[in-house]
């Protein structure tokens, strides 16, 4: 299996150490898994935003970056969900751009559900010894549906402290330029979401997108509440060697 991984922009830019250990998962796995430097958006903040043809551009380098692929990974449940769900509806359906759109949506994974589904792991050899929630980002657990995946993985580090959050498929607020045009709305839906990890007790916040975990990031840090975030990434490479 040709498998192609897709960093996104945001892991890129300012989260380098996720797409380092999204690709230290996969090999120790004995994926045979590769990074192409020429990949750039996958289009959705243009999309979401109304600029359609701005987003196909960004949609038509996602078609000549993977379109070889076996099998496109990425540790975003927000990026994977535009691959599959928008980025078909780009072009026209029965263009050959439309196919290759179509091929690319159903060869698009999240990590934790390419891990789970694919290759049928449930563990990844990780060890994490703290109190740990896990927050559902809107659009893998609503959008792509994955929410026992990460989960289940999640159980399985060694000596973790794994506790559910209440409420823990509200969103975090961030949403994008959603956190930018409506910035009080965003904040106030973070300031919930804080609360409900600081009344949990847990020492870490992880999540699959790294967007959700930035906001949350700060509003942790604005309201001094003692928890880390982490990426579902870095915590399953946790490696004991």
């Amino acid at each position: 299996m040709k498998v192609s991984l897709f960093v996104t922009c945001l892991v890129d830019q300012l989260f380098p150490a996720v797409g380092i250990c999204s690709l230290r998962i996969l090999e120790r796995l004995g994926v045979e898994a590769e990074f192409d430097p020429r990949q750039t958006c996958c289009g959705q903040p243009a999309f979401n935003s109304g600029y359609r043809e701005q987003a196909r551009e960004c949609g038509r380098q996602v078609l000549e970056v993977f379109a070889a692929a076996d099998a496109v990974v990425v540790p975003s449940g927000s990026c994977c969900s535009m691959l599959r769900e928008q980025l078909p509806g780009l072009f026209p359906s029965d263009s050959e751009e439309g196919r290759m759109a179509r091929r690319i949506a159903r060869r698009s994974w999240e990590l934790s559900e390419f891990l789970v589904d694919v290759l049928g792991v449930d563990r990844t050899g990780a060890r994490f010894r703290d109190a740990v929630g896990y927050h559902d980002s809107c659009h893998l657990a609503r959008g792509l549906g994955v929410r026992r995946q990460p989960r289940q993985l999640i159980r399985n580090v060694a000596e973790i402290d794994f506790r559910e959050l209440d409420s823990s498929d509200r969103c975090c607020g961030f949403g994008g330029a959603f956190s930018l045009q409506f910035g009080r709305v965003a904040c106030a839906l973070g300031e919930d979401k804080a609360e409900s990890i600081r009344r949990s007790g847990v020492r870490y916040v992880t999540a699959a997108d790294v967007s959700c975990l930035m906001h949350l990031d700060g509003i942790l840090r604005r309201r001094r509440v003692p928890v880390k975030t982490i990426h579902l990434a870095e915590l399953l490479a946790k490696f004991d060697d």
